[in-house]
């Protein structure tokens, strides 16, 4: 039959859901919404209002959107709703999250008589309440591992965030009220993660913030130590090292009085090791990598697979990024090499691939960087991830030495026209 409902479908595009989050926004199953964009059923009445917030429109605008085309043989009708493009739905939510963005953090500041002066009557949550946030948040994570474009998931994000900016604005009890600061602090991570892995630092950085004033409410230094080494994270990849340095003892310190069965003094080693090399301190530096390759000693659980992930799985890599930066070519190589023999993600492989074309900059040799970078480029255009083009981006100013060879030349060339299409 056909897509007969293809400007419903188009919205749901354009404010950056798949079927799959959009299913999970409006907790129906994945095939609903392919039955609805069909046109095999209508969503029920009862369901309207919440999938019109969804998709930005009026009830009247989605009853036209719900409107089935004519038959193929028949000119289709126009719909009245003008689609929104991308870039407008993007700007949308990156407002309305700039909003939570201020709610969210008067409302951690305030006192329990503030907060009792500013609730509306009703909507405390319960304990059942709280464990079904706390599920979404982890559904949340693991989409956002899977998905290719990170950005589609901000509109399901942006919502969760509201839920919880709504439930912080009611009188709840301590512990409620603990958990909610707990789910905050892990959800405004992953916005940070969706704005960093998108280039948008400064963005990235205020979820940073908000996440490590939340994670401090709810009395969890594992969650305030994530999140400042999150934050700290953007000074590593911004090469601001010193600025780094200084977040990074403050989360280790927060990390040491965590939960010693959970790897979150490891991870922030690992990025102490980071900053380290780039400050040109190869003692601080191997010291941190031997403090994070301690976490191969710890048993069952080290990790929540949301804002927790290290599990040393990484520390090849991450030993041979530090090298690198050091200049100690030799044991860079073979820690890269060790990392790719493991099963790596398209992300983390490309990360390998850039180092080892860096080593080959170092070494003047031109086919090395040819061969490596010119991979690195495809899973760029492919992904179209932030992170991947960022690495290229680092990489090109080192190519001018090698300027002269023609190949390098257009490697030169395609970077640049990879870095303009990212950010237009």
């Amino acid at each position: 039959m056909g897509d007969r409902r293809g400007a419903f479908a188009a919205r749901r595009e354009a404010m950056g859901y798949t079927q799959e989050t959009f299913a999970a926004e409006l907790n129906v199953e994945f095939s609903t919404v392919g039955r609805w964009e069909r046109g095999e059923v209508t969503p029920q009445p009862f369901r309207r209002t919440r999938i019109a917030k969804a998709l930005g429109v009026t009830l009247q605008e989605l009853g036209r959107l719900l409107e089935r085309a004519p038959a193929p043989a028949r000119c289709p009708a126009t719909v009245a709703v003008t689609p929104l493009d991308l870039a407008e739905a993007d700007d949308m939510n990156r407002r309305d999250l700039l909003r939570l963005f201020s709610v969210t953090g008067a409302l951690l500041a305030l006192g329990d008589a503030d907060r009792a002066a500013a609730a509306a009557s009703g909507g405390a949550v319960d304990a059942a309440g709280a464990d079904e946030l706390a599920v979404f948040a982890g559904h949340l994570w693991r989409v956002y591992g899977m998905a290719s474009s990170k950005s589609h998931l901000l509109p399901l994000v942006r919502t969760q965030l509201d839920v919880l900016t709504e439930a912080l604005r009611q009188s709840q009890t301590p512990a409620i009220r603990q958990r909610l600061c707990r789910l905050a602090a892990d959800l405004f991570q992953l916005a940070g993660e969706i704005y960093f892995d998108g280039d948008r630092y400064t963005d990235a950085a205020h979820c940073y913030t908000l996440a490590a004033a939340a994670g401090k409410e709810a009395g969890a230094p594992d969650l305030w130590a994530c999140a400042l080494t999150r934050h700290a994270f953007i000074a590593v990849y911004e090469r601001k090292f010193t600025h780094a340095i200084p977040l990074l003892d403050l989360a280790a310190n927060l990390a040491s009085r965590g939960d010693a069965d959970l790897s979150t003094r490891y991870w922030v080693a690992a990025v102490r090791a980071e900053a380290f090399a780039g400050l040109g301190d190869l003692d601080g530096c191997q010291r941190a990598l031997d403090t994070a390759a301690e976490v191969r000693h710890l048993e069952g659980q080290v990790h929540n697979g949301g804002w927790l992930r290290f599990d040393g799985s990484r520390l090849a890599e991450e030993r041979g990024t530090c090298f690198v930066t050091l200049g100690r070519l030799d044991q860079a190589e073979a820690a890269l090499a060790e990392a790719l023999n493991s099963a790596l993600t398209t992300r983390r492989k490309a990360g390998v691939l850039t180092d080892l074309a860096m080593i080959g900059v170092h070494r003047a040799d031109p086919d090395q960087v040819i061969n490596y970078a010119e991979a690195v480029l495809a899973t760029a255009r492919q992904t179209r991830s932030g992170v991947v083009a960022r690495k290229l981006r680092g990489l090109q100013p080192h190519l001018a030495p090698l300027l002269a060879d023609k190949n390098i030349q257009r490697l030169d060339a395609e970077i640049t026209e990879l870095a303009s299409g990212h950010t237009a």
